[in-house]
């Protein structure tokens, strides 16, 4: 049954905290999602997905709900985050700000990316009222008038080498305190996580692959971000994918570059996690290297509305644990 004919109009946050080490105050975060102010459940809240990395130290919470009931959702596992990690003390391989680091909120059935802006506002405003030391920055959606994208945002924060708070300036909020850092708070089109690994440990190499397949390169893959880090003993090629809107892009079949969903009529596009891997595994072999694998953290668009979609239906608040056997 569609989310449509259940009478729900979904969004998801993929929260991402900077905590991976202690599974308990990320568990704890992730059931946070799920509780009314009175310790009663959110009927029309699940969490689909949590996926931490102990190297990275980074943790992704996949958070879906009615639009109407998603920023309350996220505050209460903001706040549990907040209490529970200290940017002052934390360690780990992925660059990050704050200790809750990112929160974007993405359209899935019957809601706009511009609703979706609003509700990451108004979650931005109320978490600097309730988190003393707490200071954010706008991007996509949420960030009016200019809509900076999060790439954009991260180049001018110094998101990837800064770890000095002092000299940031928030969107809101006072200057970022030490323990809690700086926030990002925007909306846009789906945006999953794709990382492929590869059977070397040169992160020269890592670096120039991913370079290669970055959507900025002349040659590289649309909507594809890239980095590339030591992990497990190998180079992870981290890959954010983003979904976009092109009249030009047509090849939508299985096997081919793109993948195509709509969301209140609008098409969208991204680039396949099959052939972003195919891509990587070319430029490796080129170099008389292999791959290790292909890691999806969470679902593609299609597969996170149809989870949403069950999970909602069936009252399923802890779809993360039962999740294996569905929609898989």
């Amino acid at each position: 049954m569609s989310s449509s004919r259940l009478g729900l109009r979904l969004a998801v946050c993929l929260l991402n905290i900077s905590e991976a080490r202690r599974k308990y105050i990320v568990e704890n975060v992730a059931k946070a999602a799920l509780l009314k102010k009175n310790g009663q459940k959110h009927p029309e809240v699940s969490v689909l997905n949590v996926f931490s990395d102990q190297g990275y130290n980074r943790s992704v919470i996949t958070i879906a709900a009615s639009v109407a009931e998603l920023g309350n959702s996220v505050l209460a596992a903001c706040l549990e985050a907040f209490q529970s990690i200290d940017m002052e003390v934390q360690e780990g391989i992925h660059p990050c700000l704050g200790a809750v680091d990112l929160i974007p909120i993405y359209p899935l059935s019957g809601v706009g990316v511009e609703e979706c802006g609003a509700v990451a506002r108004n979650l931005a405003e109320n978490l600097v009222q309730r988190i003393p030391g707490c200071s954010v920055f706008l991007f996509g959606e949420a960030d009016l008038p200019e809509k900076r994208t999060l790439v954009q945002r991260r180049k001018q924060l110094g998101w990837f080498t800064r770890r000095d708070f002092s000299a940031l300036k928030p969107d809101l909020g006072v200057a970022p305190a030490r323990r809690c850092g700086l926030t990002g708070i925007g909306a846009s089109p789906y945006v999953m996580n794709c990382n492929v690994t590869i059977d070397s440990q040169d992160l020269a190499l890592g670096k120039e692959i991913a370079s290669a397949i970055r959507g900025s390169n002349v040659n590289g893959l649309k909507g594809v971000q890239t980095m590339a880090f030591p992990h497990e003993g190998k180079i992870e090629i981290a890959c954010n994918v983003e979904s976009f809107e092109d009249q030009e892009v047509t090849e939508t079949s299985e096997g081919s570059q793109y993948m195509a969903y709509s969301v209140l009529g609008d098409h969208f596009y991204y680039v396949s996690p099959h052939y972003i891997e195919a891509q990587v595994k070319k430029l490796a072999s080129d170099q008389g290297i292999g791959i290790k694998g292909r890691a999806l953290i969470g679902f593609t668009p299609q597969e996170c509305k149809n989870c949403a979609e069950y999970a909602i239906k069936e009252g399923i608040g802890e779809f993360w644990k039962i999740r294996r056997g569905i929609f898989m």
